[in-house]
């Protein structure tokens, strides 16, 4: 797997952490083990612009994706086909505020906006109250066996 990371914003984060989440969330969903992801940090600036120009909405926002094969999740017996997944934005100074917020670290939070990200790459939405069930389960699901796994490494 290719995971691609690319801190251009002023803050420091834990892009090993980033990168972990990634490949646990990939490997859950039966992604191909030669599909490729690439995540760029960007601060606020930046962000408000993608956010405006793609989503025509004002202000900053926490996370963008853009697919590019339009890769779907795959089954334990046959994983998605290999290809370009997309590419995940972050803005880590909202991250840091909803992190604030939410009271846990920036770094879970930036796991937690990865593993949208990858979730919307894989053609996953949450317009609909349904979608948003289905999507927010998994991404839930990703983010507590990603934590349990870790757990596991340290001990």
């Amino acid at each position: 797997m290719s995971i691609e990371i690319n801190n251009e914003s002023t803050m420091q984060v834990d892009e090993v952490a980033i990168q972990r989440l990634a490949v646990y969330a990939l490997d859950a969903l039966h992604v191909h083990s030669e599909a490729e992801l690439a995540i760029v940090l960007v601060d606020e600036g930046a962000m408000e612009q993608l956010h405006v120009q793609w989503m025509d909405e004002p202000g900053p926002t926490d996370v963008l994706s853009f697919p590019m094969d339009e890769l779907r999740p795959g089954t334990d017996s046959e994983p998605s086909p290999a290809g370009l997944l997309g590419d995940i934005v972050l803005c880590p100074q909202v991250a840091q505020s909803q992190a604030e917020t939410a009271g846990h670290s920036i770094t879970d939070e930036l796991q937690l906006l990865t593993a949208h990200g990858i979730l919307h790459l894989l053609g996953f939405d949450h317009a609909e109250p349904d979608e948003e069930k289905e999507m927010f389960g998994i991404q839930r699901d990703i983010l507590i066996g990603f934590t349990m796994q870790e757990r596991k490494n340290r001990s």
